[in-house]
């Protein structure tokens, strides 16, 4: 028998703790939880969690830390709760490392739909990354390994931002709409109306321009984006 999804639970409210608990293991999933950001990190390189559910206000550590400290440890889907729902801490969220955002007071049956979704997700990227390597300009990704350098230095990619690339690779020189990149990227678990494509394409812009690299992901105003070698001497900007 194939062994329970293991959902790491980093939550300092009791109360919120036992009902994502109980619900957690109802549903058949293997809840472990943390009660703030040290002992979730801990826990996040100890027991590898397919799913991190992590609460924004932490007693120890800031939920926007924590997240960035787990993007380096894991590559499980992290699922971000917060009382705060203006754009902005959304946006900072995401930048942070958080793969959905969900605020609180919620539903349960909508963050299972969510937790259902961010799984799919992550087993739809797997699969479709295992198909060998990609190279355009100085980028090379190892899609088997999950493994991505530009002139050689590695590039910490997070699950989005890799299987961006990836699609960006595969669909070289030729502008791609955001309805594109929804749909082939994100799929059925796009968070709805918001920027994420475009937050999403400048963190992957910043990690690739890292050290003072010529950009290679090119606006193409309004539709979308495009891979695009420098010296094109036309084309987008």
């Amino acid at each position: 028998m194939s062994r329970p999804t293991r959902v790491l639970v980093i939550e300092d409210d009791r109360r919120i703790a036992a009902f994502l608990d109980r619900a957690l293991t109802h549903e058949g999933y293997a809840a472990k939880i943390a009660a703030d950001g040290g002992a979730g990190l801990a826990a996040a390189v100890r027991d590898t969690p397919d799913l991190i559910i992590l609460d924004l206000m932490l007693p120890d550590l800031d939920g926007l830390e924590v997240a960035r400290a787990l993007r380096a440890e894991s590559r499980a889907p992290i699922l971000m709760l917060t009382a705060r729902d203006a754009v902005a801490d959304r946006v900072r969220g995401l930048d942070a490392g958080a793969d959905d955002y969900l605020v609180k007071p919620f539903a349960l049956e909508e963050l299972l739909a969510r937790i259902r979704a961010l799984l799919r997700q992550q087993a739809r990227h797997a699969e479709a990354t295992r198909r060998g390597a990609l190279d355009y300009a100085d980028v090379h990704l190892d899609q088997d390994r999950r493994h991505a350098t530009r002139d050689g230095t590695p590039l910490r990619l997070r699950n989005r931002e890799f299987v961006l690339l990836a699609y960006l690779l595969r669909n070289p020189e030729r502008a791609v709409s955001r309805l594109e990149l929804r749909e082939e990227v994100w799929g059925t678990d796009f968070p709805g109306a918001s920027n994420v494509i475009d937050v999403t394409v400048a963190q992957l812009r910043r990690k690739l321009e890292c050290g003072g690299a010529e950009r290679l992901i090119h606006s193409v105003r309004p539709v979308g984006y495009i891979l695009r070698r420098p010296g094109s001497d036309d084309g987008p900007a």
